[in-house]
């Protein structure tokens, strides 16, 4: 373990506003949401669309990190570059997605462990020399109906610890993903009480695995409703719940805290996040940036359509996304930050339109 690189690491991941793309979906994930966008699901359009993302101008400037999928990690741009070059020469730092998904927990309904440890060491080596630097591993917890346990909570932070010391093990800075989901009824109040429990228990594992905390990124849910909850709590409410619950559960000396998007809109994702940057009356001792995936790539997605024409202006919207998560991370984020960049996305749009007619002229 080179404990010096592991804290560079982890601080570049959460410096100068910057955030993380998430562009870590399962190859089924991937397609799902192809399907759902009219888009053919196949290997070709899965690597022409994570070109699409990697390469569009200008992207350092608001992300710091990629976090890959295994297929992403190995595949390479249509002239031949590798997708990690591609990033490296950018200034993004590659990560790797290496947990192998969720599987029923047995003897307990409902609630999932997450699988990935076997071979962890050797896949881990491998993905550092391919020029991966950090890593990630999630885990899910469900909430109502009596759930989650506690067997649950300790099995899933238990594993999360292992694959952590792991990863730092290997000289790659562990992101710790425990998100309790958004599906349900449950209250602001109730998701407080279970992600707390949690962060403790997540912590405490860690504690005794021994991993470094200064070299390491926290990818947390905020404190939410539930989607189905009738009750949906303004953004300053979920702002002040989700700093308490952190303030309460996390030690100072993790290097960063990025929160996860969990399905939440685009725009109120970034609203939340700014509402949490702005309460300067409640102190923190960690950067608070983002790790976004849906909530950064959706719209870009819908544009591009499978389409090379489309690929400036959803090259457009994705930077539209980071920055306004950027200005999210400063607590400078407002209606006229959607209205100005949404306007520009206009533009490119309209561009776009009347190139295509003329080329049908």
């Amino acid at each position: 373990m080179n404990a010096e690189d592991l804290i560079i690491t982890a601080a570049a991941l959460v410096a100068g506003n910057k955030g993380l793309l998430a562009m870590d979906e399962s190859n089924v994930t991937c397609n799902k949401r192809f399907d759902n966008s009219g888009i053919k699901p196949t290997e070709e359009n899965r690597r022409a669309y994570r070109e699409l993302l990697i390469t569009t101008p200008g992207l350092s400037k608001y992300i710091s990190g990629a976090i890959l999928y295994d297929e992403t990690i190995r595949q390479r741009k249509e002239d031949g570059t590798a997708f990690i070059k591609v990033l490296i020469d950018e200034g993004i730092i590659p990560g790797i997605k290496v947990d192998t998904g969720t599987k029923n927990m047995p003897g307990h309904s409902g609630e999932k462990i997450t699988e990935g440890l076997d071979g962890l060491p050797e896949r881990l080596a491998e993905y550092r020399t391919l020029g991966a630097r950090f890593a990630k591993w999630r885990t899910v917890i469900s909430l109502g109906g009596g759930l989650p346990s506690r067997a649950c909570i300790e099995a899933n932070a238990h594993s999360l610890a292992l694959y952590a010391a792991y990863c730092q093990e290997a000289s790659m800075v562990p992101i710790v993903e425990p998100e309790v989901l958004m599906e349900g009824e449950h209250t602001m109040e109730q998701c407080h009480q279970v992600t707390e429990e949690l962060l403790r228990a997540v912590f405490n594992q860690l504690y005794t695995q021994g991993v470094m905390l200064e070299g390491l990124i926290l990818k947390p849910n905020m404190v939410l409703p539930g989607l189905n909850c009738s009750k949906q709590n303004t953004v300053h409410d979920v702002a002040e719940a989700t700093l308490n619950c952190l303030l309460r559960a996390v030690p100072g000396a993790v290097a960063g805290i990025a929160f996860l998007s969990g399905g939440q809109s685009a725009e109120l994702a970034s609203a939340r996040l700014n509402a949490i940057n702005s309460k300067l009356n409640l102190k923190r001792p960690w950067p608070l940036a983002f790790s976004f995936a849906r909530a950064i790539q959706q719209p870009a997605l819908e544009i591009w359509h499978g389409e090379s024409k489309n690929i400036e202006a959803a090259q457009r919207a994705l930077l539209h996304r980071a920055q306004c998560n950027q200005f999210a991370r400063a607590g400078e984020y407002n209606a006229n930050t959607e209205l100005q960049n949404q306007q520009s996305l206009q533009d490119a749009l309209v561009s776009n339109r009347l190139q295509t007619n003329e080329c049908k002229d």
